[in-house]
């Protein structure tokens, strides 16, 4: 692969810049924003974290070898030898950098962007699939894993950082693909982790409670969703849900071309249950029937919003639908695994309020009189523990039994975790709660409770193949353990 090299002349054009100081004829072969990976010859980006401060590390940095340093706040001391780029914001800085590095590739593909609290990961992991069948080769960036045509690499974050964001792309470019679909969380759009990047469409699902640890307030939530809309250009479109209260609040300040989709209002795009089974759904959209082996309202929503972006993106109808009805669930997302007494386990993300009340909804709908239903759910430490009584009080109300486990517990004490879900309980719900931090011992347990025919929801984790316990991630499959114990 040829060297990159970028010039700091070039670098500056693409700017805001508040100062300049020393050489600005130099070329910088790497762009960092990490400290611990500087190498010769790059370029550091000092920027104001979360954990820690960019700035501090910048002499460190210089030893290590960079040559130039972007920053919000210049040094005490300043170094002849460096050249200094004085910026008011470092995040949109190494957006634009990080790009203009890698030779603009988002303005090389179609980029579509789907944000919203619930149904990012299902939705461009299904248009990744549906595109591929109907011949492009494409790009997927996603909460479970990214793929370049069919090479996959493991993903780490919803939206990676601005630097491996154009990466990845610019590998998409020069593999040939036409098409990139990517989650764009709320962290990544307020972090300008997206700056400069050139989306075509934009998919907005659904906004409910979640994140509120980072961004303080709803409103604040709310915002950083709609600033996504905002910054849109005009030739893109949009694709939101109506039946959300906060749709329409998305396309209020756009300035792209605005469709909707919905099963309970007048929208482009209208979808309604014919029939649901544990095994698919026969929808009407607008006015063509379709059978999708997706379960649940809110893959009715999921897939109206994938035929819709499909369609408006200029794919042949009858192909679209065609190849639809083929798309099978993405992992850990109301993934079933069938038991040999006859029971049903369902596998699924689920770690907020709304998404545990959408997924047991669908389950009671579907369910028979005799079918009991028994759920494992937690909730994650060191994140927003409003939800903990709310998801507990929802298990609750909507199992026949349940069991409180752990998630992801961080660096938090599992059992302080299940006494804030146990808050939501009253004496009625508690009668049918159990405890077991364990979380392996709360599956196996589950299995063993349930008698023919039962259904057991294990919530909360989904595609993940660990769990988090002070600092260690250690294996843990919520579907391995239940295909020992069914």
């Amino acid at each position: 692969m040829k060297e990159k090299k970028l010039h700091i002349q070039d670098i500056i054009k693409e700017l805001d810049i508040l100062a300049t100081y020393g050489d600005l004829q130099k070329s910088i072969f790497d762009i960092v924003f990490d400290s611990r990976e500087i190498k010769e010859n790059s370029l550091f980006f000092a920027i104001q974290g979360i954990q820690s401060d960019g700035h501090q590390y910048i002499k460190q940095c210089i030893d290590k070898g960079a040559i130039a340093i972007v920053c919000e706040k210049l040094p005490s001391e300043i170094d002849k030898n460096i050249t200094y780029i004085h910026v008011k914001d470092s995040n949109i800085a190494l957006g634009k950098v990080a790009s203009l590095f890698f030779n603009q590739p988002s303005k090389k593909l179609k980029l579509i962007g789907v944000t919203g609290t619930n149904g990012k990961t299902t939705i461009a992991t299904l248009l990744y699939q549906l595109f591929k069948k109907l011949g492009y080769k494409t790009g997927l960036l996603s909460t479970v894993e990214n793929y370049i045509d069919n090479r996959v690499i493991n993903a780490t974050h919803t939206t990676p950082d601005a630097i491996q964001i154009n990466k990845l792309m610019n590998e998409m470019v020069e593999m040939g693909c036409d098409y990139c679909f990517m989650e764009v969380s709320s962290h990544a759009i307020v972090q300008n982790r997206i700056a400069a990047l050139d989306f075509d469409a934009g998919i907005f699902t659904n906004i409910t409670h979640d994140h509120l640890d980072y961004h303080k307030t709803f409103k604040e939530y709310i915002r950083a969703k709609k600033l996504f809309f905002d910054n849109l250009k005009k030739e893109a479109f949009t694709i939101v849900n109506k039946d959300d209260k906060n749709g329409m609040v998305m396309l209020q300040n756009t300035a792209a071309k605005k469709y909707s989709y919905s099963m309970l209002e007048i929208a482009d795009y209208k979808s309604k249950v014919l029939e649901k089974h544990f095994d698919g759904t026969l929808i009407k959209l607008n006015q063509t029937e379709l059978w999708s082996q997706l379960i649940g309202d809110f893959n009715v929503y999921n897939l109206t919003a994938i035929i819709a972006t499909a369609i408006e993106l200029g794919m042949d109808k009858e192909q679209v639908f065609a190849q639809a009805s083929t798309l099978q669930a993405v992992n850990g997302r109301f993934e079933t695994i069938k038991g040999e007494k006859g029971n049903i386990a369902i596998v699924d993300y689920a770690h907020t309020p709304d998404a545990l009340l959408n997924i047991l909804n669908t389950i009671n709908k579907l369910k028979e009189d005799n079918q009991n239903i028994i759920t494992v759910v937690g909730a994650g430490g060191n994140r927003d523990k409003s939800k903990r009584p709310e998801m507990a009080q929802i298990a609750a109300k909507n199992s026949t039994q349940l069991i409180l486990t752990s998630d992801n517990p961080r660096n938090e004490n599992p059992e302080k975790i299940l006494d804030d879900m146990e808050e939501g309980l009253d004496i009625i719900d508690k009668k049918k709660m159990l405890r077991i931090s364990n979380r392996k011992e709360a599956i196996k347990t589950a299995c063993r409770l349930a008698t023919k025919n039962d259904i057991i929801l294990v919530a909360g984790k989904g595609h993940e193949t660990y769990q988090e316990i002070n600092g260690i991630k250690h294996h843990f499959d919520d579907k391995e353990i239940l295909r020992e114990n069914l």
